[in-house]
This record gives C-alpha cells, structure tokens and sequence, in this order.
C-alpha cells in the first residue's frame, strides 16, 4: 500500500476520497486550509480520525513540502469552488486555484522518482457549453455563449449557426474544443493542463479528471456557491423555493460523489489514462427543474421551484458527459442511481440545519451585473 497526500482532504469530495484509501489499506495524509465558506471555520466532524491532517494552505510551499514527505501518491482536490462569486473574487480564487497548484506541482519536481501518480480534480465547467447535433445540417456543434439578444428574447435553447435549427444535446466529449466562461473554470482549466504537462515533462504519470455535476453527503449546504442539489435542498428546507434561472430546462449530469470516488480509485490503479483528461459523470441528462422537484418531493415538502426567466453571465444550457474514454481507460461504469443517490443525500439533509444565504449570494450577483 501507498503514502498519499489528498489536498483539500477535508471537503465534500476528498473526505469522502480519503475514507475510501484509507479503507483500501493506505496511509493517508490530508492538507486542507478549513476554508470558512465551506466550513466554518471548524475541522469538520466527518474527518478520518485514520488520517494524519494538515491544516495549511496549498499556497505554502513549506506546509506543502512537508506534506510531500514520503508520499508517493497525490490527489489534487483543493480548490476554491464557486462561479459565479469567482467573477468578482477574482484574486481569491486565482491564489488559491493556480498559485496553489503551482507551488505543489515546484515541490513536487524537486523530489525525483518519489511520485507513481497524481491525479487532479478537473471540472466540466471548462467546456462551457456541451456538445449538439443539428438534425438539419447533420453537423456536430460545439457553440460558445448564446446572446444577449437571444437571452432578450427568452430564446434559451442553442441554434445552429449554419441554418438556424435548434441543437440537439449530445455527450459532450473530451475532443471537444474548452471555452471556460467564468474566472473558476479558467482557473480549473489552468489546474489541468498544469497537473498534465508538468507530469509529462517529468514523468510523473498525471490524470486529470473532469467531474460534472456531483452530489452526496457532506457538501456544504450553507454555501450558496457549491453544487445544484445541495443550494436546492437548503432552500427547501428552509420553506423556501428554490430559484432557478431561464425556463429550468436546461440539463445536467448529476454524479453522485460515490462514482467520482470510484473513478479516482481506478485513476491509481492503471496506466491507460496518464496525461490524458477523463469525463467523469454518467451520461445522463435531467433537467435543473426535475431535480428541484425530486428534492422537494424526497424532503416531503410541496415546494414548487421559482422559474425566474432571467440569466446569468456565463451560463450554459446543455452539458453531460460523453463517458466513453472513462469506460475504455479506467473501466469506470457509475453505479449509483440518482433516485438511490438523491435518497441517500436527503436522508442525510434532513438531520442538517443549513442557514439559506442562496438571496444574499444571488443578490451579490446582481450588484456585479452578472444577473439579467
């Protein structure tokens, strides 16, 4: 068994990381600077008692270096999360997104042959817009943002630019060219290709995955800036209905947290997806509005969502993942089912107390024109 380093070890998804290595028999070291948004500025309870923590921030090369220690197996989890605030917190999470990838990666390449692996927390956010078909033109298309005009005329869905005709939503694969539309998926990009070719350039056999929209226990339910389901859930738990932006039809690929653990375990245990970037998520699309409604309904509340008809900055309309390079590489099939999934989550909701800070962040949005 390995010495592994889990950065941002104590968030939703490296917790849950960690406990699934130190279950398989490893020793596991987590840094993570206990970020107040996310919680609280407390360690979280959910921390593995089995794993040596560090609190120190990934900007701190010396808290890094000692981090490194021994270590021959690093996930790369920390990272600030959040687009819409990453448009005006823009410093923020520059520092800690690219700066502190940078210095762990400098630690990292003055230890030679220490590292069999490292793998990196990529988003999808770094497509932008997924990928479509137009049924007219029997074309593939891989469009940027929609309009303004469009947005004016509540025409939410993609066109084709060649004749017009409306887009059908296809899995977006990993071919397909990135044009990250907030300073988050900039910075997640940055984090990739980073992690890639630093890895190539010293053979530390590096794997980026990209994540698409994750779910499950411990996210952070009174951060108004982290994922879909958690924002929905503390709203409705708090009698509040959820807000959602254009008509709700727009589509997600909603992972639970589970199957994104499982695909960074098969990460370490191959070598088919060196330096190269994998999709993890499950080729599902569902609407923004149905998973709403599913959240109300396994919370036992008639809480219809908010269909506010306006839009923000950067928003996409379709995006799920094309997991066909993850199934052929990592041999990574999902395995959790979103009405299981969800169950799970909203039984584990409903023993939380989440403070709804969802107007005050949206709020700060529109104080920044980014809502319109």
């Amino acid at each position: 068994m390995s010495k592994v380093l889990v950065t941002g070890g104590a968030g939703f998804i490296g917790s849950h990381l960690v406990d699934a290595l130190i279950e398989k028999g490893h020793d596991v070291r987590i840094l993570d600077s206990i970020v107040e948004q996310v919680h609280g500025n407390k360690v979280p309870d959910h921390l593995n008692a089995d794993a040596e923590f560090i609190k120190a921030d990934v900007c701190d090369s010396e808290a890094v270096s000692k981090a490194l220690d021994d270590v021959e197996i690093v996930y790369h989890q920390a990272a600030e999360v959040g687009v819409g605030q990453s448009m005006y917190e823009i410093v923020r999470y520059v520092k800690a997104n690219d700066l502190g990838t940078a210095v762990l990666l400098e630690q990292m390449i003055k230890r030679a042959g220490q590292f069999k692996k490292l793998v990196v927390a990529s988003s999808m956010s770094i497509y932008g817009e997924g990928a479509y078909n137009c049924p007219t033109c029997e074309i593939t298309i891989y469009p940027e943002l929609r309009s303004d005009e469009q947005f004016a005329d509540h025409d939410w869905e993609i066109k084709c630019g060649k004749c017009g005709s409306e887009g059908e939503p296809i899995g977006t694969p990993e071919s397909k060219p990135l044009f990250p539309t907030s300073v988050y998926a900039v910075s997640k990009q940055d984090q990739e290709q980073y992690c890639l070719s630093v890895g190539r350039a010293y053979k530390i056999p590096a794997v980026a995955l990209r994540y698409f929209n994750v779910y499950g226990t411990r996210q952070a339910l009174s951060n108004p800036y982290t994922g879909v389901c958690a924002i929905f859930s503390s709203r409705i738990m708090n009698d509040e209905r959820p807000m959602i932006f254009e008509d709700g039809k727009q589509t997600r690929d909603f992972v639970h947290v589970n199957d994104i653990v499982q695909a960074n375990l098969l990460a370490l245990d191959t070598s088919e997806a060196d330096y190269q970037a994998v999709n993890i998520g499950t080729g599902s699309p569902i609407s923004v509005a149905e998973i709403s409604r599913m959240i109300g309904r396994g919370l036992g509340k008639d809480i219809e969502p908010v269909i506010v008809g306006k839009y923000r900055e950067g928003d996409i309309r379709h995006c799920v993942a094309n997991i066909s390079r993850a199934k052929e590489l990592l041999k990574y099939h999902p395995k959790v089912k979103l009405e299981d999934g969800l169950k799970e989550l909203l039984h584990w909701v409903s023993e939380q107390a989440p403070d709804d800070k969802v107007e005050v962040a949206t709020a700060e949005l529109a104080a920044h024109n980014l809502v319109k």
